[in-house]
């Protein structure tokens, strides 16, 4: 089963490494919509290595300067690195529309998170299937101008 995980991971981050390439390459004009949402290249900061450590993601919410994020890992039973990252060190850096600026992320609880959760996933329903599949409640995340 472990390496089963190992090799979903692995190519999570080789497909991860290509998409940004080709959305650096092309300043966001290729790949830089997922399933109907913008996509950003979020920075943050290794809790291990700290090394920046960037991750392509999509934005399912964004409201004025905030960009909620979701951290799914397509329902895994885990959290993702970048989320644990955030939890460690709120300080980040997010790149859309070929720009970056510095941001800070914020993992909202109780009734903010709930209507979060109901306004994104009303309109991206692939976020309550991800849900469906895993015991842990799948955070959201807001990253708001540092």
């Amino acid at each position: 089963m472990m390496a089963a995980m190992n090799t979903t991971d692995t190519l999570m981050k080789a497909v991860n490494v290509i998409h940004r390439a080709i959305w650096n390459a092309s300043g966001g004009r290729i790949a830089g919509k997922g399933y109907g949402m913008p996509v950003l290249a979020l920075t943050t900061t290794g809790r291990k290595s700290g090394q920046p450590r960037t991750v392509m993601l999509t934005s399912p919410l964004q409201e004025g300067d905030k960009y909620v994020i979701v951290a799914s890992k397509g329902g895994d039973d885990r959290n993702p690195e970048w989320f644990l990252n955030i939890k460690a060190n709120p300080k980040v850096e997010m790149k859309i529309h070929g720009k970056s600026r510095p941001m800070t992320a914020h993992v909202p609880e109780g009734v903010e998170r709930a209507d979060l959760w109901e306004r994104l996933t009303s309109k991206h329903k692939n976020y309550a299937q991800y849900q469906t599949k895993t015991d842990r409640e799948i955070p959201v995340v807001v990253l708001e101008p540092a």
